[in-house]
């Protein structure tokens, strides 16, 4: 049986808002055409019950129920700080 829910991992770009941080989350698809391996990327809005994550820092994210109009994600773990 499938795992239902979603994991990403993503770079905290905006740590701004309470309890809330901004996580871009890159990834590679392929072109359907072309085969070019192209870059995408999506802005999550994830909520960070601790408020212990910076911008630049690496985490994982997992997917939750609807905590406000745009926050469907949640911080699990802060996987590496930013450097400095």
């Amino acid at each position: 049986m499938r795992e239902r829910i979603k994991r990403r991992e993503g770079t905290v770009v905006s740590a701004k808002m309470t309890k809330t941080v901004v996580v871009q989350v890159d990834r590679l698809v392929e072109h359907p055409i072309y085969g070019k391996r192209i870059k995408r990327r999506a802005r999550l809005m994830a909520h960070d019950e601790k408020a212990e994550c910076r911008e630049g820092d690496r985490v994982a994210i997992i997917e939750s129920r609807p905590r406000s109009k745009n926050k469907r994600w949640r911080v699990s773990k802060v996987l590496a700080r930013r450097a400095g």
